[in-house]
């Protein structure tokens, strides 16, 4: 599964680049869905204000801010539903779960509750998959151009690496297919694992930001 990614061919964009190219393409018509694979456990979203409650440690804020984007989440949603397009979300967890997936999760809860298609796999059933590399960080959208999300070494969004073979996307969307397929129900993984957690400690943060909520 992923093993042709590692060596395919790519072109680096920088942040802005990415953003505006993903959006041109989604934008573009002809692109019926959109998959992303969250795999990181570590980020900075500098610039988007729940996060920057999280990293604060005022978690209460934090959550107050997440649920304001609800309406946001939900045309969202109705646009890429208007458009024919279907978001799919596969979100990989770690454990212990660390402060930042924790409050991204909370985030994502509200997304979920809007309709959003999302699902959470506990990276030890991949373990076997990952032997060699975890599997990679992308958006995919259809068939036509994909893209592995690149960070620094802090956890700030620094561009992406833009594929356009379609041989390669589509070897990719069916290891998403496969593992979204053993993923879980987000509520019921959120209910299970982050709601009983008490409010993560956060030691400070700083950097740019992911751009990706």
């Amino acid at each position: 599964m992923f093993d042709s990614f590692p060596g395919g061919a790519s072109e680096r964009l920088d942040r802005p680049t990415y953003h505006a190219d993903l959006g041109r393409i989604y934008s573009g018509g002809g692109i019926d869905f959109l998959n992303k694979l969250e795999r990181g456990q570590h980020f900075q979203e500098r610039g988007f204000p729940s996060w920057e409650a999280f990293a604060a440690g005022d978690w209460e804020r934090a959550l107050t801010l997440a649920d304001e984007r609800r309406e946001e989440y939900a045309q969202e949603l109705r646009r890429a539903s208007q458009s024919g397009v279907r978001h799919r979300r596969l979100r990989v967890v770690e454990f212990p779960v660390t402060p930042y997936v924790q409050w991204e999760l909370h985030v994502l809860r509200v997304r979920a509750e809007v309709g959003d298609d999302i699902k959470v796999l506990d990276a030890r059933e991949i373990a076997g998959i990952e032997r060699i590399q975890p599997v990679p960080e992308v958006v995919v959208l259809g068939d036509a151009v994909m893209y592995e999300v690149v960070y620094d070494d802090l956890g700030n969004a620094d561009g992406a690496n833009r594929y356009t073979d379609r041989s390669l996307i589509r070897e990719t969307n069916a290891g998403f297919d496969a593992l979204y397929e053993r993923g879980e129900e987000f509520h019921a993984f959120f209910d299970r694992e982050i709601t009983p957690l008490e409010p993560p400690q956060v030691t400070g943060a700083s950097g740019g930001s992911r751009g990706s909520r």
